[in-house]
């Protein structure tokens, strides 16, 4: 009987341990803990000037549509391995574009908390900058359609994905970084 107390006090311990480790999310709707490592790349941004929002927003969606595309026929993978629970350390971020009431418009990282029935949700992990009415930490929804790109940080500093990102950390720059 003892031998029996002793294996469930064991087990209890267990379990309690595991459920408290900060294992990886499983997008079931726990939250990521969303740290970088001191290591991981610079955002380099990247400002886009037009007559209008609406034609600034389409010459933005015109660059960088290949690299979205080619970020799209990656991100099932992704998606899969974040809602499997992606090892510890790694974080799993998704881009979108924001839009405030006056049409201007903002590329920025969500540190993605669940994906369910064509829905993310996560919060807002870029400073924001242009738009007005978001920040940083903002509880964010929206469609999987709106996705732009993909980010898999790892804790070493490396990447997967950020594709979209990667092709604007190398365009040429002039002073002002405006397109």
């Amino acid at each position: 009987m003892r031998q029996l107390r002793l294996c469930a006090a064991a087990l209890s311990l267990l379990v309690a341990a595991c459920a408290t480790t900060g294992a990886p999310a499983s997008g079931t709707g726990r939250p990521q803990e969303g740290r970088l490592s001191p290591d991981a790349p610079a955002d380099r941004p990247f400002h886009v000037a037009g007559k209008s929002p609406a034609e600034a927003l389409a010459s933005w969606r015109a660059l960088i549509a290949p690299y979205v595309e080619k970020a799209w026929a990656t991100y099932p993978d992704a998606k899969r391995r974040y809602l499997a629970g992606l090892p510890p350390g790694e974080t799993f971020f998704v881009t979108t574009i924001l839009a405030d009431s006056a049409g201007r418009f903002e590329q920025v990282f969500i540190l993605v908390d669940r994906i369910e029935d064509g829905v993310v949700t996560g919060r807002i992990f870029s400073d924001v900058a242009t738009v007005h009415g978001f920040k940083p930490q903002d509880v964010y929804r929206f469609k999987e359609s709106e996705i732009v790109d993909w980010l898999i940080s790892k804790p070493d500093g490396s990447e997967e994905g950020n594709l979209v990102g990667k092709f604007i950390d190398n365009l040429p720059r002039r002073s002002d970084a405006r397109l």
